[in-house]
């Protein structure tokens, strides 16, 4: 195995570890931060396989966009941060949701290994290249992005509407006490 595959498979690792623990984490703001390190591992995987383009793109737009716009929102919303019971799934639902991933992970290794059983995949300089993206980008993913773009300022701007609040010497029936805190 070489340096290159060592690498791959070492950032493969991480970013199935880290996803695994965003997925399964009891607070909600340790799980985006590990979903950043799935994402950034990610990256790295893109880069070591040699589409530079493709890991600056994941990184500005889901590391550098969508996580921080999900951390904004936990932080505008005061989400809480301790496990909270409230949030934990029965056992049985939790049990059901492991072997329903391990089926669909499992059909869908199998299917690949049936489909590229002998398949070797060179790898071309040319296909993650600035000009083909860039060409694909803004031709037919085009409008997509541009959706995109609207969906994240919608739930940035929904999630400082559900932050707001009116000040408490202007909530009907309550009243501040010495200490500044509201009765």
């Amino acid at each position: 195995m070489s340096g290159p595959d060592l690498l791959l498979t070492a950032l493969a690792l991480l970013a199935a570890a880290s996803g695994l623990l965003a997925v399964t984490g009891s607070r909600v703001v340790h799980c985006a931060l590990w979903l950043v390190v799935s994402l950034g591992a990610l990256a790295g995987v893109y880069l070591v396989l040699g589409a530079e383009v493709v890991a600056l793109v994941q990184l500005l737009v889901y590391v550098g966009a969508v996580v921080v716009l999900v951390i904004f929102a936990l932080m505008l919303t005061r989400a809480p941060v301790e496990p909270s019971d409230r949030l934990d799934a029965p056992k049985g639902q939790k049990l059901a949701a492991v072997v329903a991933g391990i089926s669909v992970g499992g059909i869908l290794a199998g299917t690949l290994i049936y489909a590229l059983q002998d398949l070797t995949v060179k790898v071309q300089g040319e296909q993650g290249s600035a000009r083909n993206i860039g060409r694909a980008v803004f031709s037919g993913w085009l409008l997509p992005f541009e959706l995109l773009s609207v969906l994240l300022l919608a739930a940035l701007v929904a999630a400082i509407a559900v932050s707001r609040h009116l000040p408490a010497e202007k909530r009907p029936g309550q009243s501040l006490t010495e200490d500044g805190g509201v009765q």
